[in-house]
């Protein structure tokens, strides 16, 4: 497993507890792992298929803090655009200040922020794995002008040589055939930091 920080803007870090971070990093990642596998096994899968096929021994984690200020004006400010994430999962963790909003049923609707709780996402290659049984969670962030919302991301991933693609014991030429082309995680990886954040733009370029 490696691990990357981030900031909100994607730049690596220099952070001074990096052994609470490395520590953080470990435990989400077997959190990741598990549900993963009761995910395998819903999908009528073995329960450590996407754990083999995707090569978690060597997966990719990146842990992201991001921090929304009080903005004066929120209704002129976005905190971060619509957009789906890459990997297998994302585990969110929150301050208790809202912000996040999921699209559901062509609606925006406003996520409660739980402190101490794991949020869990549905990201774009699990889509990509379970043929579209599972659906990548298109989000954003808007900003408040009462306080700051601070959160924490975790992205569970394949390994950065894996192709991922449909699983083939989900497939049927007829009934049920290939939705996405195979796309290797480090090429997608890159399509998608070459693109502005703009709803499932990047996940629609491997799409059938």
């Amino acid at each position: 497993m490696r691990y990357m920080e981030t900031t909100n803007k994607g730049h690596l870090i220099n952070n001074p507890n990096k052994d609470t971070s490395a520590e953080y990093c470990r435990r989400t990642w077997k959190v990741g792992k598990e549900l993963l596998k009761g995910i395998s096994e819903s999908l009528g899968l073995e329960a450590n298929y996407i754990e083999d096929t995707m090569n978690l021994d060597s997966g990719w984690q990146m842990i992201a803090a991001n921090m929304y200020p009080p903005c004066p004006q929120p209704e002129l400010a976005m905190g971060i655009p619509p957009h789906s994430d890459h990997g297998l999962l994302n585990l969110l963790m929150q301050n208790g200040v809202s912000g996040l909003q999921v699209l559901h049923n062509g609606k925006w609707i406003n996520v409660s922020s739980t402190v101490n709780c794991l949020l869990v996402f549905v990201s774009d290659h699990l889509e990509v794995v379970s043929n579209g049984k599972y659906k990548s969670v298109l989000h954003r962030a808007v900003v408040s002008n009462k306080a700051t919302r601070m959160s924490l991301a975790v992205v569970i991933a394949p390994s950065l040589d894996t192709v991922v693609e449909p699983a083939n014991e989900l497939l049927d030429n007829q009934r049920n055939p290939a939705a996405y082309v195979g796309m290797k995680h480090t090429d997608y990886m890159q399509l998608q930091r070459s693109n502005r954040l703009n709803g499932k733009a990047v996940l629609d370029k491997v799409k059938i």
